[in-house]
């Protein structure tokens, strides 16, 4: 087990602010060394590997009584604060985890109707972006532009906007808003993955919120020959267009991810509603007895299935299985004692949610280690590069900002 050494801050320098590669490498060997903890999805399997090393561990998630958990669940630094008592080496994650607001900009003032087709909590989002990013000099282009908001509130200075969306619908859409606006800004229906779409990089700065997956790594794969001026980029969806294995887009990235291990980073729920969790929570206790159930019956270990559709979820849970076992060609016997296998899937549900207040300890730490992989691959393209945060996690746990300028 190896020892992560962290730089002692320089000149009054917090942790928050500390070298981007330091950061990254030292999140590195702590992702490394406890893999065995945070790679193991609970709900695939009835005991995680990590169980046999650290026995304690096991025995104190396992007796957490129902308030408490749903007290971690819904506090970070005290679900970490829980489990580094079990794990102390894994104390240095508060430090290497704390990312600093973004500089603030005063913005140009809106008219009264640019609120009209803006969802509240993304009107929000954009708000608290834009004001990270600042006015602008050069031309900007919007990447993955849906309805080409975040451009129109970016334009509000007068600078010229390309909002590029491959949806055709959206990208009209993008245009009767700016008209409407009077907004200087182009909306342009090309996929952003393809030749023509990369080609509209040069010359601007490219500002994505929340481009998925592939979508804001091809702008850093091909930044060395895009010619852009600079970059604001708060990723989202990590796992999106992965195929088989991540590929990293920094040389110093030594991780070997796959789209599962991905979604780690995504699994935050705080803008979920109490209702919504209620509901999250008998989805998972269903699918859990079902899965009991077919493992029962066909003595084979646990496999996948296709996402079920939420509606299925709020059935009776024998209307549940009926319906997925059709689907799934699971011949079922004539009489079950339904009341039995919904209390199997209530017992694994519980038993999950408290094997990934472990696991979840580690998802903000490899949500950096891929955000700093994207910086550290702006890095090496040539840009000078910061990382912050936009906003606070109660409006979008994807808060994390890269901004990037022409070295």
């Amino acid at each position: 087990m190896r020892r992560i050494h962290l730089p002692a801050p320089a000149n009054g320098v917090s942790f928050a602010a500390m070298d981007l590669t330091d950061r990254f490498l030292a999140l590195q060997a702590l992702l490394e060394d406890y893999a065995e903890v945070w790679r193991p999805r609970p709900f695939c399997v009835d005991t995680p590997a990590w169980t046999p090393r650290f026995p304690a561990l096991q025995t104190a998630v396992l007796r957490l009584d129902e308030a408490e958990l749903v007290r971690l669940q819904a506090d970070e630094a005290a679900a970490l604060a829980w489990v580094s008592a079990q794990l102390p080496a894994l104390a240095v994650l508060a430090r290497l985890t704390v990312v600093e607001p973004c500089e603030r900009h005063a913005l140009p003032p809106c008219d009264a109707h640019f609120d009209w087709a803006i969802p509240g909590r993304k009107r929000e989002q954009i708000e608290a972006f834009a004001a990270a990013v600042g006015p602008m000099e050069v031309p900007v282009l919007e990447w993955c532009a849906g309805k080409g908001h975040l451009g129109r509130r970016l334009g509000a200075g007068g600078v010229a906007v390309t909002s590029l969306e491959i949806d055709p619908a959206l990208s009209a859409e993008c245009a009767r808003l700016a008209l409407r606006a009077r907004r200087v800004q182009h909306s342009v229906c090309a996929d952003a993955l393809s030749d023509a779409g990369q080609a509209r990089v040069a010359g601007h700065h490219v500002v994505a919120l929340h481009a998925c997956g592939e979508l804001h790594r091809s702008l850093v794969r091909r930044a060395a020959q895009g010619g852009a001026e600079g970059f604001s980029i708060a990723p989202c969806c990590y796992d999106r267009g992965v195929g088989e294995r991540y590929r990293p887009l920094s040389v110093t990235a030594a991780l070997d991810l796959d789209a599962g291990d991905l979604r780690l980073a995504l699994t935050d729920t705080v803008t979920a509603t109490g209702r919504e969790r209620r509901a999250q929570g008998q989805a998972r206790a269903y699918k859990l007895g079902f899965i009991a159930l077919r493992q029962a019956l066909e003595g084979s270990p646990y496999r996948p299935f296709r996402p079920v559709p939420a509606a299925w979820s709020r059935l009776a849970f024998d209307e549940f299985c009926r319906l997925l076992a059709a689907r799934e060609a699971l011949a079922l016997p004539d009489s079950l004692r339904w009341a039995d296998w919904l209390a199997i899937g209530w017992a694994r549900q519980a038993q999950v949610a408290r094997y990934e207040l472990v696991r979840h300890v580690f998802r903000r730490a490899l949500e950096l280690w891929l955000v700093g992989d994207l910086a550290l691959g702006l890095t090496a393209a040539g840009y000078r590069v910061r990382l912050g945060q936009f906003c606070d996690r109660a409006l979008t746990p994807r808060n994390l900002l890269v901004q990037a300028a022409r070295a």
